[in-house]
């Protein structure tokens, strides 16, 4: 168990807690992240409309997930599995808004003591973006950042390092132009890197650029923004596809790419039943497609059940670090299904949608406001507007109360257990390999396999309680 509550962690420096494993040529590591883009979003998917060339491309030159899930159904905890391998419920991290707990190690923060350099570019929503925040990128692990505090439009006000910078142009490609920038820096100091690029799109509201509208011209004008924003972005990921070419790094270079949840209801082609906010299939399936020439040497496509909480087991074991004491985890190395050494890779899931309400947190008006400070000559460290609690466990958690909906995927079967507020929850079971779309309950006809999912779900969740009042860290 770990010895260190997180300002000791901190104090102490990350390198005592890590033993690195050396590796002579170390791959450099892009993490893309789309905003509400549902499975079905893509012209490789089968959608009769979009037009994502570059997104095609890269799903006939890599390895392509047909089973691929975030790890909740809304954006800020998403993005903390991909930060910890953890399922966010873990850190407090319940719904969108919700931060980082500083006692968490990242991604960033343990490929630092590999030699990789780290930044992040685009939206955070993971806690503040100003210099003083406890979970600003900064502050988790990133060496530079030009970051959103959420999503984002065109010609946006953006944080570099805590100070607000305006921008003029598309937003995905502003995004991968401050990318490119550390990109081409690293890549001609011959340091590997992390860059973590997430898009503002598409999330709502949806204003796509000119160019990208005139490909949807038949369209109804809202879908026109729609489908514009998701090839603005496919745009921009071309232009980064384009640029590692130029720059001889793309054999070497993995890039991972992936949506933050479901589509929203309304607009994005789900890959099941409901949409972003639910844990049926249309909330989590999101696309995903690994790019990495030097080890992906021809196309493949794989059904094997994955999960965003994976990313950061599997980038520690391509990169040879090791933590010592890790905090549990919820994801798995997928490093044999990227190497073609297994087919599938069994093992269980968990989600679990916790009812609490998000925070707010408009971007374009924070920002505006920071560009406000700084212009007019105020304090850049007013503390009463960044996450001063983060980190803080004030709530102790009934350990046998479980609220909420919460799922559990052991493939084919997926049980669903709701909340009925009367003591004795509601379970749906599907199969999925059977039943994709969750509409024939099976409970009632498999009640041993009710049963053990059951208690392999009600287990599953008592530890990740365990985890929420602190206990890993003690």
């Amino acid at each position: 168990m770990r010895k260190y509550g997180f300002n000791t962690i901190k104090l102490l420096g990350l390198s005592t807690l890590f033993i690195q494993c050396a590796s002579e040529e170390k791959p450099n590591i892009i993490l893309v992240m789309a905003d509400d883009q549902g499975w079905g979003d893509t012209g490789y998917n089968g959608h009769p409309v979009l037009k994502t060339p570059n997104l095609d491309d890269m799903a006939v030159s890599g390895l392509r997930f047909d089973h691929f899930y975030a790890a909740a159904p809304v954006s800020s905890p998403t993005r903390g599995s991909v930060m910890t391998g953890r399922h966010p419920n873990r850190f407090g991290c319940f719904s969108w808004g919700y931060t980082l707990r500083p006692q968490e190690i990242t991604i960033a923060e343990a490929l630092k003591t590999a030699g990789y350099a780290t930044g992040h570019f685009g939206k955070w929503h993971l806690g503040s973006v100003r210099k003083d925040s406890p979970v600003n990128p900064g502050n988790s692990g990133f060496d530079e950042w030009f970051s959103s505090p959420n999503f984002f439009d065109n010609d946006p006000v953006m944080s570099r390092e805590g100070i607000a910078v305006r921008t003029i142009g598309e937003s995905s490609v502003v995004t991968v132009d401050a990318a490119l920038e550390f990109i081409k820096d690293k890549s001609e100091k011959k340091k590997p890197f992390l860059a973590v690029i997430w898009f503002g799109s598409p999330h709502n509201p949806y204003i796509a650029e000119d160019q990208d509208l005139q490909l949807y011209a038949g369209e109804e004008e809202k879908m026109q923004n729609y489908y514009g924003e998701i090839t603005g972005m496919d745009r921009a990921i071309g232009k980064l596809r384009n640029e590692l070419k130029s720059l001889g790094i793309s054999e070497n270079t993995l890039v991972w790419y992936c949506s933050d949840n479901g589509g929203l209801a309304g607009f994005g082609s789900t890959g099941g039943r409901g949409a972003k906010s639910q844990i049926y299939e249309g909330g989590l399936r999101v696309p995903a497609i690994i790019e990495w020439p030097a080890r992906i040497k021809k196309s493949r496509i794989t059904d094997s059940p994955s999960n965003t909480s994976d990313i950061y087991p599997t980038l520690l074991e391509l990169t040879g670090v090791t933590i010592d004491e890790q905090l549990p985890l919820d994801g798995v190395s997928l490093v044999p299904l990227i190497d073609d050494k297994t087919r599938s890779i069994t093992r269980p899931m968990g989600f679990w949608q916790y009812p609490i309400q998000g925070r707010i947190v408009p971007s374009a008006k924070l920002m505006e406001e920071l560009l406000g400070e700084q212009e007019n000559g105020f304090s850049l460290e007013d503390s009463t507007k960044i996450d001063i609690h983060a980190g803080e466990i004030q709530t102790r958690y009934e350990e046998s109360l479980f609220p909420g909906h919460s799922a559990w995927l052991n493939w084919p079967w997926k049980l669903h257990r709701i909340d009925s507020g009367n003591g004795e929850p509601v379970l749906e079971l599907y199969n999925l390999e059977q039943d994709p779309g969750e509409l024939n309950d099976l409970s009632v006809n498999e009640p041993e396999t009710v049963n053990a999912l059951k208690s392999e779900i009600e287990s599953w969740l008592k530890s990740v309680i365990f985890s929420l009042n602190g206990g890993d860290y003690n």
